[in-house]
C-alpha cells in the first residue's frame, strides 16, 4: 500500500511539470505567425509582388532569417529563390536568376519580394519561411501564383479609359474655344462701327470663359484665338 501511495504521489507531482511543458510548447508554436496571400494573379511582363508578413514576440535581430522557395506545378521539387539575413541574397541561378527583388522591411514585419518580367513558366507554389530566434516554430503559408497573358478585353478597357481621359478635356477646350471665337467674331463686327466700346457684360463674360480654362490650356487657346482674330480683321478690311 505504501508503494502504491508513493507511485501515486510521484504521478501527481508530474502533472504540474507536464502542464508547464505543454503551455510552453503552445507559446512557442504561436510566438511567430506568418501570413501570405493564398492566390496571386499576374500578367506576363508586369512585375508581381509576393506579399508575406510576420509577427514575432521577440525583437528583430541580425539572427532573423527569411527564405523563399518555389515549387513548379505537378512537381515535388523545390528550389530556393531568396534568402535574407541582415542582407539580401536573391538567387543567382535557375529560372529566377536576376529577377527576384527584396521589397520588404523586417522591422515592420514585412518579408515580401517581387518578380520582374514574369512568364507563364513562373506559375507554381511559393512559400515564405521566417525565423527570429528564439522564435523558430511557425506555420509556413503557401502562395499559388498564376501568370497569364493580358486578354483583348483587358487591353480594350485600358484603351477606352485612356481615350475617355483624353477626349473629355479636349472636348471641353473645343467648346470653350468655339464660344470664345463666336463672341470674338461678333465683337469684331461691332468694332467696325465708329465709337464702339466693349460693354462691361462682354468683358465679364470673356473673363469667366478664360477663368474656367486650366492654366496649361490657355496658351494654345490664345494662339488659336489670335489667329482667328487676324483672319476676321483681314476679311473685314477687304469689305
Amino acid at each position: 500500500m505504501q508503494q502504491s501511495g508513493a507511485a501515486g504521489g510521484r504521478g501527481c507531482a508530474l502533472f504540474p511539470l507536464l502542464a508547464v511543458l505543454f503551455f510552453q510548447g503552445v507559446c512557442i508554436v504561436v510566438s511567430l505567425e506568418i501570413k501570405a496571400d493564398a492566390h496571386v494573379r499576374g500578367y506576363v511582363g508586369e512585375k508581381i509582388k509576393l506579399k508575406c508578413t510576420f509577427r514575432s514576440t521577440s525583437s528583430v535581430t541580425d539572427k532573423l532569417t527569411i527564405d523563399w522557395t518555389y515549387r513548379p506545378p505537378s512537381s515535388s521539387r523545390t528550389e530556393s529563390i531568396f534568402h535574407y539575413q541582415s542582407f539580401q541574397y536573391p538567387t543567382t541561378a535557375g529560372t529566377f536568376r536576376d529577377r527576384i527583388s527584396w521589397v520588404g522591411d523586417v522591422y515592420k514585419g514585412d518579408a515580401s519580394i517581387s518578380i520582374s518580367d514574369p512568364t507563364i513558366r513562373d506559375n507554381g507554389t511559393f512559400s515564405c519561411a521566417v525565423k527570429n530566434p528564439p522564435d523558430v516554430h511557425h506555420n509556413i503559408p503557401l502562395t499559388e501564383l498564376t501568370v497569364t497573358e493580358r486578354g483583348f478585353g483587358t487591353m480594350l478597357s485600358s484603351v477606352a479609359l485612356l481615350s475617355i481621359l483624353v477626349f473629355i478635356p479636349s472636348a471641353a477646350v473645343v467648346v470653350l474655344l468655339l464660344v470664345r471665337m463666336g463672341r470674338k467674331s461678333a465683337g469684331l463686327k461691332k468694332r467696325g462701327k465708329s465709337g464702339y466700346k466693349k460693354s462691361s457684360i462682354e468683358v465679364s463674360d470673356d473673363h469667366l470663359v478664360t477663368e474656367n480654362v486650366p492654366f496649361h490650356w490657355l496658351k494654345p487657346l490664345r494662339e488659336v484665338e489670335l489667329a482667328w482674330t487676324i483672319v476676321m480683321e483681314g476679311s473685314g478690311s477687304h469689305q
